[in-house]
């Protein structure tokens, strides 16, 4: 049976997904999770929880999915060998890292591949089972075609997201919330500004939607699957994933409880989702639902662009509004009840909450003709009191069901088991000897006491069944409840009440401790202490090199021309133009010419239907003898190393932050490693005088803070939903930005694959400052200049090479130049501040 993966941030809505019929669920403790704002799990409440689920066949996942800096390394290893200790099922990783610490210090801890690690092609789900991953979280751009492709070639387990709220930008690839706020979505801290407004602009300044579309432009819509379960089960997937560590316990509950009732419907061979689970699942929370990329693109269909938070379910429309009374009176078109709490959208000033705290029905269409009552139903006319004016014609918003929460409650809340373990119990009573206990639950475990009091004859009142009954039925908190009683009573004997109860505890005791042993593991034999390789690589640094991306001949060439030792060739077309491999040829040739070097670049994302196209662009391209290829992501790692015998370096995208996740790189075959531009300055010169391979740093261009596979402009200008995209981004002519709150614009680009790149509106820049990563050891420093124009670009690569040459610390007249060149719309990144 498909696995049933419930989200837990807190103790209450570990239980309410318990209760609700999660076969696991996932969390985090106070350490290393990806929603570190979450109440999460102490050490104690990370074994109560472990206990908690394993007694009623739960399996925990433990979160360990930021990225770790070197410092942290030996506090995680000691947080994964208790992990291990205590029975945790899996740990799911983002930071390869992690995966190499967990390996050496708690061997057997299964590892899950994170969706942070962007795994979204079959060549990335063989790669991590190489590795020995057992599970492989994939991105949530994916198709169900790609799912049942991926699930029919390996033999790792798939886990897919089923419910809940989605990220725009493929997820591990998000810089957004880091650069322009300094908290970093990969250590778990991102501050969500694909949820603030944004309005679509040309290079005029002009706001291209105007009132066509909302201001929530990056804001998706909530995944909801539960229609298309039987898909999902038939292809394969091993575990279907709810998202909200974040969420309440209600919501928890609710969502739980109706894909458990969805999925056992299937299991029954009566597939159905009702009405009630439909209502529930949009009641507790929704941004409105969409499938996101299951059964295709869905384009401006996917987005929640005038509402970025839940919007409840519509239950009418205001009929109309009596100011000097403040009482609303509205038809309704579905049920609302005392203690519910409604959204007025209304026509000017936004939103209008209230809480309904009384409400009167309206007979006859007549307001001296009312019945006061608890609830109304759809095509009932009531009236309630509403402070703030609302509008006849306003959408009236249901976001608080208040009997629906307090039901939801009940799954946490009442202090017992709402789903418990039937057992058999057997007594046995006689003179002369103890009275004997015995439980059998649902799975043949047992349990078994015996009083220490022994049977004797009574004088009065001699046990009968249905007293001793009573007794052991009484299991109150616990996770069992009586099933089968038998009771062998020989002779008038009399036990004291109170022996029975402690047989019964102790008989309970014993069930449990013998159904927990099923989940013990080996004693650890590794050591704690993390290994340290030896790092032949660093034996002398030759002098650090100007690395310069480019995506068209003409900037190549201007970099050749302004002194760039290395280009970084091709993949992803910021001008959305094919780069064929005639092209790759004539760059090779170029550079070699010219005696520098050049690495082909591959796309940053490659569709599991783009994997074979890509196995022959890299068999085709080695043929041009480049010195390296440049890769982003595993998958493509492992392509390049099985066929090609090509040098491979790693970009930013496949993140590099510590040491530990430079050895994996370096073991998976790579040969030189771009480093996290979420790093500072004192960790990139603690990693060059460790690292077992030649570093790189960004230190120029427009970064990326997201790539997605939602376009804003092919969804609101091309339409997107229509099934065919008038792409806007090639036949306009326009140049397309997103532009916030404060009026900072970030440039888009989409390139020949429809990916959406979302820039940084500030420029990155270290020339003042470029000559100390040369004296940390950096082997080469990477100027991004796809989207410079090529003037631009060769007059930065010429100052970088002056500035390189400096020694120590700037003159007033260098630091002045710098400053000059640079200009105002600049940006250290985290070179000097770091991420929380």
């Amino acid at each position: 049976m498909v696995e049933l993966l419930a989200p837990a941030g807190s103790r209450e809505s570990l239980i309410a997904a318990i209760e609700g019929g999660a076969n696991a669920v996932y969390l985090a403790g106070t350490m290393y999770g990806a929603r570190a704002y979450a109440d999460n799990f102490d050490e104690a409440g990370l074994r109560e929880a472990v206990k908690m689920a394993h007694l009623r066949n739960v399996l925990i996942n433990v979160t360990v999915n930021t990225i770790i800096d070197d410092k942290e390394l030996p506090e995680l290893a000691d947080y994964l060998r208790f992990l291990y200790k205590i029975g945790v099922d899996a740990i799911l990783v983002q930071d390869l890292g992690v995966a190499k610490v967990a390996k050496e210090v708690a061997p057997g801890l299964p590892i899950h591949a994170s969706t942070q690690m962007t795994v979204h092609n079959l060549d990335g789900v063989l790669a991590l089972e190489k590795l020995g991953f057992s599970r492989v979280v994939l991105s949530r751009e994916v198709s169900l075609e790609t799912i049942r492709h991926i699930t029919d070639n390996c033999k790792v387990e798939i886990e897919v997201f089923v419910h809940g709220a989605l990220c725009v930008c493929y997820s591990g690839q998000c810089l957004m919330s880091s650069l322009i706020g300094g908290r970093s979505g990969n250590r778990g801290r991102c501050a969500q500004p694909c949820r603030l407004p944004y309005t679509l602009v040309d290079e005029q300044d002009n706001d291209l939607l105007k009132k066509t579309a909302g201001k929530y432009l990056l804001s998706p819509r909530d995944l909801k699957t539960i229609e298309l379960l039987p898909e999902l089960i038939e292809a394969g997937v091993a575990s279907l994933k709810i998202e909200g560590r974040m969420k309440r316990p209600e919501y928890v509950a609710i969502v739980v409880n109706n894909y458990r009732q969805a999925i056992d419907s299937y299991y029954a061979d009566a597939f159905q989702v009702t009405d009630r689970n439909n209502h529930d699942l949009a009641q507790i929370f929704n941004r409105d639902f969409t499938t996101a990329y299951l059964l295709g693109k869905q384009g401006r269909n996917m987005m929640s662009d005038r509402r970025p938070n839940n919007r409840g379910v519509m239950v009418g429309r205001v009929a109309e509004y009596d100011r000097s009374q403040g009482m609303v009176t509205m038809r309704l078109s579905g049920s609302l009840a005392v203690g519910d709490q409604v959204d007025f959208w209304v026509k000017v000033g936004g939103r209008v909450t209230a809480t309904v705290k009384e409400l009167t029905l309206v007979k006859d269409g007549k307001n001296h003709n009312l019945v006061p009552v608890e609830q109304a139903d759809a095509g009932m006319l009531v009236t309630f009191p509403v402070e703030s004016p609302v509008y006849a014609h306003d959408r009236v918003f249901k976001v608080y069901d208040y009997k629906l929460m307090n039901w939801a409650k009940k799954f946490y809340n009442t202090g017992a088991p709402v789903r418990r373990i039937g057992v058999n119990v057997t007594v046995r009573a006689t003179v002369g000897e103890p009275l004997t206990v015995t439980m059998v639950d649902e799975e043949g475990y047992t349990g078994a006491a015996r009083t220490d009091f022994i049977g004797e004859e009574a004088q009065k009142r001699p046990l009968s069944r249905e007293i001793i009954e009573k007794q052991v039925a009484r299991l109150g908190t616990t996770v069992f409840e009586l099933n089968e009683f038998t009771c062998d009573i020989v002779g008038n004997v009399m036990v004291p009440m109170s022996e029975i109860n402690e047989a019964r505890r102790r008989a309970v005791d014993m069930l449990e401790s013998n159904r927990l042993a099923r989940y013990e593991r080996p004693k650890l034999t590794a050591s704690a202490h993390i290994v340290t390789e030896a790092n032949e690589m660093r034996t002398s640094n030759t002098g650090t090199g100007i690395a310069v991306v480019v995506d068209t001949l003409e900037k190549l060439q201007e970099a050749l021309f302004a002194g760039a030792d290395w280009i970084v060739f091709g993949g992803e077309s910021y001008s959305h133009e094919a780069i064929i491999p005639m092209q790759y040829e004539k760059a090779s040739y170029t550079v070699h010419k010219a005696g520098r070097k050049i690495d082909f670049n591959t796309p940053r994302i490659i569709r599991d239907g783009e994997q074979e196209a890509f196995h022959g662009w890299l068999k085709t391209v080695a043929r041009y003898k480049p010195d390296g290829i440049n890769v982003h992501n595993i998958g493509s790692l492992a392509a390049a190393r099985e066929l090609t015998d090509i040098p491979i370096h790693t970009d930013y995208s496949l993140i590099a932050y510590n040491n530990k996740a430079l050895e994996y790189l370096k073991d998976m075959g790579a040969a030189g490693v771009v480093l996290s531009p979420e790093l500072n300055l004192p960790q990139i010169e603690a990693l060059a005088q460790t690292s077992p391979l030649p570093l790189a740093c960004v230190v120029e261009g427009n970064l990326e803070l997201m790539v997605s596979e939602y376009c804003v402009t092919g969804s609101f200008l091309g339409a997107l939903h229509t099934g065919k995209c008038a792409a806007p981004c090639v036949n306009s002519g326009k140049k397309f930005y997103l532009k916030d709150r404060k009026d900072m614009r970030f440039p888009l680009v989409m390139d020949q694959y429809c990916h959406m790149h979302v820039l940084n509106s500030n420029r990155l820049s270290m020339l003042p400052h470029v000559m100390k990563l040369r004296d940390m050891g950096i082997s080469q420093i990477r100027i991004e200049g796809r989207y410079m124009e090529p003037r631009q670009l060769k007059e930065t690569i010429a100052n970088y090479k002056e500035y390189l040459q400096l020694n120590g610390e700037l003159s007033e007249e260098k630091k002045s130049k710098a400053l000059l060149i640079e200009g105002s719309d600049i940006t250290r990144g985290h070179y000097f501040r770091g991420v929380l």
